[in-house]
């Protein structure tokens, strides 16, 4: 995957619509070079993890230098084509974001590599840079604001904000909404796992609260300071929710994220439990209210969870991977080297390990992760007489995109857990909410 190996060549185009001679730049089995792009100086810059972090890096034709050692993530995993993290300014500084964990930050580098950092209000932003002259275009967003169209003039020390375009809702007040906050635990093998908690809508200091942990796709993706509206969802319905940078999520360099492979389905799976463990016993969430949630490899992830003792007391699993074996030979080109190396972990989910209730949410035009794995799963759920309920959407791929199909899917869901809330206290007055069907 092009995060895993990805190199960078030049060749001159010569008359005649000729290529000369190639010569790689950068890049190979153990690094991963992308975002190449000519500088105002007639260098090539590009994007390089040979430190152990994405960093910006310049060839002169010659030689390579580093021009601005930063222990953090200055390029997005490349899941897309066309990503500009970084631009060039007119008076010869360039523009740049870095990724420390769940928080974006833009800045700028100085002519001589000092790294100025931006005081502005957003702490996510979408690697789509563009620059003209001293001001910088970019797609930012924060706890509190959705997505926002914005430019920022850089030319003076104070840099100036301007709004181009909003979101419908874009901001909001801290009083309408749960803004998280970021949680650091240590867990046995001696690493930090970070996870940022939503207490539900308009809680006390002192909140306690039925808790959803939510594992991400990817598993290369991360958690993001950013207006969720899914977890928004269930915090203002009494909700709390986490979500968390398990092991080989990006934001924490080339090692954390590789070192999921050959264990993916274990040390995922122990980092979520580890987190979920930690609130219940610092009293934040409810024994037997605390679930698990993930969507394509977060399903998986998901689904491992509910299948070995551990805190988790039902899971939803949209659009999950259940065999990584079967997935690998699936999946659709682009993405089977990365099947490839994940599916020496712990291999297929198995029915007669599945200890919990199982939501399965799935498009039936998914052709990521076919739904004849999770209705193969189901079937043998209802043989075993284990609790499960299976959502399908139909004409839906593997992501739910439409309003309406991700109303549904957010409603089930929400009824999933109130079901086994109700199953575990006896009290049905919880259970006055929406209903569905399969």
């Amino acid at each position: 995957m092009p995060w895993d190996a990805c190199e960078v060549w030049v060749a001159s185009y010569l008359s005649g619509g000729r290529i000369g001679t190639p010569r790689k730049v950068a890049g190979g089995p153990d690094e991963s070079a992308v975002e190449p792009r000519w500088g105002p100086d007639e260098a090539l810059y590009f994007m390089s993890d040979r430190s152990g972090w994405w960093n910006l890096y310049r060839w002169n034709g010659d030689t390579i230098e580093a021009v601005a050692p930063i222990a953090g993530e200055c390029a997005a995993e490349p899941w897309e084509l066309g990503y500009a993290s970084y631009d060039f300014l007119a008076d010869g500084r360039i523009a740049m974001v870095v990724q420390e964990g769940p928080r974006h930050r833009l800045v700028v580098i100085e002519p001589d590599g000092a790294v100025r950092p931006v005081d502005f209000p957003y702490t996510s932003i979408k690697p789509y840079l563009a620059a003209q002259g001293t001001t910088v275009a970019l797609i930012g967003s924060s706890p509190t604001a959705a997505p926002q169209v914005a430019v920022v003039h850089l030319a003076d020390d104070d840099p100036r904000l301007e709004v181009l375009a909003r979101s419908e809702h874009a901001e909001l007040s801290k009083a309408q909404v749960s803004t998280p906050t970021e949680l650091r635990i240590g867990v046995p093998d001696g690493r930090e796992v970070l996870a940022l908690v939503y207490p539900p809508t308009g809680s006390a200091a002192d909140w306690r609260a039925p808790l959803i942990v939510r594992a991400h796709p990817g598993p290369t993706a991360s958690c993001l300071l950013r207006l969720d509206w899914q977890a928004q969802f269930f915090t203002s319905r009494g909700f709390a929710v986490v979500d968390v940078d398990y092991l080989g999520s990006t934001g924490y360099g080339r090692s954390f994220r590789e070192s999921l492979y050959g264990r993916w389905g274990f040390d995922d799976v122990d980092d979520c439990a580890a987190v979920a463990n930690h609130l219940l016993e610092m009293g934040r969430a409810v024994p037997g209210q605390v679930f698990i949630r993930g969507a394509s490899a977060g399903g998986y992830t998901a689904l491992h969870a509910v299948s070995k003792d551990g805190p988790f007391a039902a899971a939803t699993a949209v659009s999950a991977i259940v065999d990584p074996d079967w997935w690998a030979e699936t999946v659709p080109r682009f993405q089977r080297a990365h099947a490839m190396r994940l599916r020496s972990g712990a291999g297929r989910v198995r029915a007669a390990t599945v200890q919990r209730p199982v939501l399965f949410i799935h498009g039936t035009a998914d052709e990521v992760a076919g739904v004849e794995d999770v209705r193969e799963l189901a079937d043998e759920l209802v043989a075993l007489g284990v609790g499960h309920e299976l959502l399908l959407l139909p004409d839906v791929g593997h992501y739910v995109a439409t309003s309406s199909r991700a109303g549904a899917a957010l409603e089930a869901e929400l009824a999933h857990y109130r079901s086994v809330m109700v199953a575990a206290s006896g009290d049905h007055r919880a259970a006055s909410g929406s209903c569905w069907r399969t």
